[in-house]
């Protein structure tokens, strides 16, 4: 091992995790700790990573140090969380006893609430809330493939200095940020689209050529939009549109939209949402931790959130088995009846 190469683990290692590792794995010692499904996938197969913009990253097993185990966490001097929300005081508590004394904490994980669990678990470390704005799907045999575009954010602290380098050098520079909770509110509002992808069993950008889908998200939206006014929150910009603007551009027509989108964030033929992909290997989603902090919102402010309250237990049919493929209109006329 060279010693002066940074230490990173990548706790939770599954698409997004194993895509951002194996960039940062040219540039520092990795170890990425996931389940023993993907260990095997890697032994037998390695990892192809691929982009949009056509980038391309072919790591043999040799070239991949990957564990089960929390043991592996060893000395390393940053920890990357990307588990499910689902999962995340598990993971913690299992933190606990072996991560270095002085390492950061990041949490790239969706949701809002994977911060203060970690930092409940980790009282003596740096935790700081990450966003991960672009999607990752795994295409089968090893192949990870970035579908849309994005920066990752990370909340400013001066132990990220030393990091810095290596993440600009695999090509996945961090913006730092003040305000990492508006951000995370930001980008939850583009999370809401995930079950509406998932139930509409298309490709992203099918799903958002098709106006009612992009009217269902609007509703979930303004629902979530109403909800943060009275609670005083101020989601921040994670697109080059306004966040209270998305609304508005989504119910547009299918031309005016296609116009302002494509300035807005390139997603290729091939993405989807990590909802469905969940959905598909028959996982459990994070559906609770996304349009679930809606309602959860709401109800706190005096308010109710249907239209989400709708795609949760449509969501929780399809884990149970029912997985349907909802067409735009009766997705459309699901969600407009929901509540009256």
């Amino acid at each position: 091992m060279n010693d002066s190469r940074a230490r990173i683990a990548v706790v939770g290692a599954g698409s997004v995790g194993c895509f951002i590792g194996g960039h940062l794995g040219e540039h520092a010692d990795v170890c990425l700790i996931g389940r023993e499904r993907v260990r095997r996938l890697i032994a037998d197969h390695g990892m192809l990573l691929t982009d949009l913009d056509g980038g391309r990253l072919q790591l043999d097993e040799r070239k991949v140090r990957f564990d089960t185990g929390m043991q592996a966490l060893g000395d390393t001097s940053l920890v990357l969380v990307t588990v499910k929300s689902g999962d995340t005081a598990a993971a913690a508590r299992q933190m606990a006893s072996r991560i270095a004394p002085g390492a950061v904490v990041v949490s790239f994980q969706n949701g809002l609430r994977n911060v203060p669990t970690l930092r409940e678990h980790l009282p003596h470390h740096i935790v700081l809330a990450g966003m991960v704005p672009f999607n990752v799907l795994h295409l089968g045999h090893g192949r990870l493939h970035r579908a849309s575009s994005g920066t990752l954010m990370v909340g400013r602290d001066e132990k990220l200095r030393p990091f810095e380098p290596v993440f600009r050098a695999a090509g996945l520079a961090l913006e730092l940020r003040d305000d990492m909770r508006e951000v995370q509110w930001g980008k939850l509002l583009l999370n809401l689209n995930n079950p509406i992808n998932a139930l509409s069993d298309l490709p992203l950008r099918d799903q958002l050529a098709l106006r009612p889908y992009r009217r269902c998200l609007a509703r979930v939206q303004r629902e979530a939009l109403r909800a943060m006014d009275a609670a005083g929150i101020r989601p921040a910009r994670v697109t080059p549109l306004p966040a209270r603007w998305m609304p508005w551009l989504l119910e547009a027509p299918d031309l005016v939209f296609r116009m302002l989108a494509r300035r807005m964030l390139a997603i290729d033929p091939l993405a989807r949402s990590s909802t469905w992909e969940d959905m598909a290997a028959g996982r459990s989603t994070e559906i609770d931790d996304l349009n679930g902090e809606v309602v959860r919102l709401a109800k706190a402010q005096g308010l109710t959130a249907p239209a989400n309250a709708r795609l949760i237990e449509l969501v929780r049919a399809a884990e149970k088995g029912d997985r349907r493929v909802w067409h735009r209109m009766e997705l459309w006329n699901a969600l407009r009846e929901a509540g009256r």
